[in-house]
């Protein structure tokens, strides 16, 4: 199970991986990382996920 959401008025994806639920998180730059207790990952959030993009990147996927 993986669903891919993003958020524009936020500006944030969204990496869900499991739908176990989240015990703890890892911060690093801007991603955050969501264990379980088990320590599998959980979901994974890109904050300011347009700034991470070349502007190439970001046509593409506004033309698709």
């Amino acid at each position: 199970m993986i669903k891919i959401t993003y958020s524009k008025y936020v500006d944030v994806l969204l990496i869900e991986v499991s739908d176990e639920p989240i015990a703890y998180v890892q911060e690093e730059e801007n991603t955050i990382l969501h264990y379980s207790n088990d320590e599998k990952l959980v979901l994974i959030e890109i904050l300011d996920f347009r700034k991470s993009l070349t502007e190439e990147a970001i046509q593409k996927l506004v033309v698709n």
